[in-house]
């Protein structure tokens, strides 16, 4: 987070625990106001306990939550400013979409002069108007989405929760929708706290994304940062295609380090600050390697398969005894001895080629373990 921005919410040591078991540890967070911060991680990670905690609808076991700089530990969901948007939509079905957007402004008292442009200028923000008298039940998914996007955004809260809002939708319709959704926040310059495991969805909507692992934060950064220089193996195996390979770090004579997989030695890179010795994994992305001869390469296997993706065609290479290489934490050792690598569209790798794997070091991540 920039240091010149102003912080809008701040968790410290915000705790829950259910029965003597974690749903989230000691948890320390800032986001900056207008900031559109993803939470991001496997199921059970915290990150719904997390949101449910800060919106007030879940109590805390220890720790404190400010808004605004102000002690909102305690206050009753009504009382934070926030307003927050489920994957359920939570419509109510005997009501118009009007009538759906104008039940909160009217709990909240709003002086009727002022109702109805505010219930207009929702819907016209999520592209709705025309729709003002239909039943949610004459919507499809995607409509009645926007209408709860509305309803959210009808009273103008300064901190938006959403909790995996688009869960329910298909591909297509799910893309489209995290693009109106970063407009809309662009529209608004609310604060954004948008809960996904999905990780496209944090990479495309998010200014930072919070990583989360077992009940606690695993790393925070830009989708960058993530994306091109993760902290941890569980970082670099979670977010995007990961190629690992696991070996034993070495400094050589001529005081480069290397990285022992299998019987090769795999070069990393001049840099004073590697590890003199121990085990490690050195993380590379599919698009920053290439194919090339087995001799020129620093790894060399079998292409295994080819798989075409419309924009690239992906080639699988198989690395036998000497490396080995995984996509997922739990995967068997025939799984993992494989390399993938993002082919342009004039190469035409063939199944059952002997090829060479290479790769810019500069971006190639290594991992101490």
């Amino acid at each position: 987070m920039s240091t010149n921005m102003s912080t809008k919410l701040e968790t410290i040591g915000l705790a829950k625990t259910y029965r003597e078991t974690p749903a989230l540890l000691p948890t320390d967070l800032r986001v900056a106001a207008g900031e559109f911060l993803t939470l991001l991680g496997p199921s059970g990670s915290g990150k719904t306990t997390l949101l449910q905690m800060i919106s007030g609808l879940v109590e805390p076991s220890a720790g404190q939550l400010l808004i605004d700089g102000r002690d909102a530990t305690h206050d009753a969901p009504g009382k934070r400013g926030i307003g927050m948007v489920f994957q359920s939509y939570a419509l109510f079905p005997h009501m118009t979409v009007w009538e759906n957007v104008a039940y909160g402004l009217r709990m909240r008292k709003l002086p009727r002069a002022e109702l109805g442009p505010a219930v207009d200028s929702a819907l016209a923000m999520v592209k709705m108007q025309a729709f003002a008298q239909r039943l949610p039940s004459e919507l499809s998914g995607g409509q009645q989405q926007r209408i709860a996007l509305a309803r959210c955004f009808a009273f103008r809260p300064s901190i938006i929760l959403l909790d995996e809002p688009l869960g329910a939708l298909d591909k297509k319709l799910r893309e489209h929708m995290q693009l109106e959704i970063r407009r809309l926040h662009q529209e608004l310059g609310a604060t954004f706290i948008y809960v996904t495991h999905d990780q496209d969805e944090a990479l495309t909507l998010s200014d930072r994304i919070c990583l989360m692992n077992q009940a606690r934060i695993e790393q925070i950064g830009t989708p960058a940062q993530l994306y091109d220089r993760p902290a941890t193996r569980f970082a670099a195996d979670f977010l995007g295609h990961s190629n690992l390979l696991d070996g034993v770090v070495e400094r050589l004579a001529d005081g480069r380090v290397a990285l022992r997989v299998g019987d090769r030695l795999v070069p990393i890179g001049p840099s004073p600050d590697l590890p003199a010795a121990g085990a490690a994994s050195l993380l590379v992305r599919p698009e920053a390697a290439r194919l090339t001869t087995p001799e020129d390469g620093a790894l060399a296997g079998t292409i295994r398969e080819v798989v075409f993706l419309g924009s690239d065609t992906r080639a699988i290479v198989s690395l036998g005894q000497g490396g080995e290489s995984a996509s997922a934490a739990d995967a068997t050792d025939a799984e993992r001895a494989h390399f993938t690598v993002r082919c342009p569209r004039e190469l035409t790798p063939r199944v059952g080629e002997r090829v060479g794997l290479a790769w810019d070091h500069g971006r190639a991540t290594l991992l101490t373990r």
